[in-house]
This record gives structure tokens, sequence and C-alpha cells, in this order.
């Protein structure tokens, strides 16, 4: 295999997803390789974060293939799916607000070797090991934020599905989310992100799938992007 050759992380062939009768994801086909990291963007009920709840086995009706390492997943549990190294953070960031931000970060259980420890973890995350004594109900939504992105890395997760992690966030902590998302590149961390804000996505990834009414309409590389902003702009509404 050539060096330059990137390895198959994960591959989507042919999913659809429903919630009750309601059919949302119509035959998504994308693949993500070691170390990239990829943007899913769209509009508000477009099916962005039905891709990320599919990949981690919440969605309960599925059908197609999605493999993670050539393993398939589509009838996994999502505990099982969780021990093949993927680390999931919602939009809603699921703080426990009774724990301590050291709690917090202690009570996910491990699902693979190579998890970051606490040091490192609050190396990366300095204001985490300032508040690590504070209750979850007294940290501020960037301070939650981080503490949702953190708990994941403690887990052993390389494949992280992360969920509007800048929404309604003050531009200094998105600015720092986007630092922190460049230092897990670095480490050899995959992302697939979930981001309304294309401006933040813009910069990170290696590319953009464009999800529009449950399909992809469009793949975008970083190379391509500034040729593609009209074609963006009608996508995105922007």
């Amino acid at each position: 295999m050539p060096e330059t050759e990137v390895r198959e992380m994960l591959r989507i062939s042919d999913l659809h997803a429903y919630y009750g009768e309601s059919h949302i994801l119509h035959g998504i086909n994308l693949t993500v390789g070691e170390g990239e990291v990829v943007t899913l963007l769209g509009r508000n009920g477009a099916g962005r974060t039905t891709i990320l709840k599919s990949i981690i086995g919440l969605v309960g009706r599925r059908s197609g293939s999605i493999t993670v390492n050539g393993i398939e997943t589509i009838k996994m549990a999502t505990h099982k799916i969780a021990h093949l190294g993927l680390g999931y953070c919602p939009e809603e960031r699921g703080i426990f607000s009774s724990l301590t931000v050291e709690e917090n970060l202690l009570l996910p259980p491990v699902v693979k070797e190579g998890g970051m420890s606490l040091p490192e973890i609050y190396t990366m995350f300095p204001n985490l090991l300032e508040r690590r004594g504070s209750m979850g109900t007294r940290l501020s939504g960037g301070e939650q934020q981080m503490l949702a992105m953190a708990r994941i890395l403690r887990t052993g997760a390389k494949l992280l599905l992360l969920d509007e992690i800048t929404e309604g966030l003050a531009p200094i902590i998105v600015q720092t989310l986007g630092q922190l998302i460049g230092q897990l590149k670095e480490k050899g961390f995959t992302i697939i992100l979930v981001e309304q804000n294309f401006h933040f996505a813009a910069d990170l990834a290696d590319r953009h799938y464009v999800i529009d009414h449950g399909t992809i309409a469009e793949m975008i590389p970083r190379n391509e992007l500034d040729a593609s902003r009209e074609k963006l702009n009608r996508y995105l509404g922007v």
C-alpha cells in the first residue's frame, strides 16, 4: 500500500433511516478515511444528525450498510458499536449537573485501549483543569461543550461524531474549539462534524458532504471550496 493512501475507517452504503413511519435518510453513501475531518453541512432537518445517530446505532430502523474498520455494524447494538472505538458528542451535550467536572470525565466506560489520561485531557483543556471540582451546573456553555468533547477522549474512541459543537457559543469559544479539533486531527483522530457554521468548518475539514432532504447533494473537497461557494450558498441559505 502506498504511504499516501488513506486507510478507510468508515463506509456508509445505501443507508436508509426512519423515525416511526417518517423516512429520513434516502440512500446515503459516504466514506471517511483514518485521520480525516469530514463535515456534514446542510439546513436544519436535512438529516445530518440522523446520519451520526445511525452510525452509532441510535436510530431504530435502518437499512443498508455501515462498516467501521471493515466491520459491518448495521445490525449491531449501540454499546458494541462504541467498543469499535466510536465516541458521540450530542448537540445537547449530556453533562451530569450533579457531578463535578472530574466525575463527569471519569463516568463513561473505557471502550478501547489507548484513551487519553486525565493529565493529557487537562493539558489539552486547561479550563477544565481549573474547574475540575466545579459542578456541571456551574459551567458556562463553552466549558460544558469542552467537557462533552473531553469526556469521550478518555474512552479510547478514535472516530469522533461531533454534533453542532459551536451552537450558541461566543466567537472566542468557537475559535478555541477549532484549535482543539486541529490538535485532535494532529493526534490521529478521525472526526465527523455536523456543523451549521460553515465558516468554522471550512478551514478544518478535508471534505464537506452537503446533505439535502436526506440525501447527499454534493461532496466538496477542501481544494474546491472557493469554486463551490455559490453552490454552497444555495444549499445552506447563507
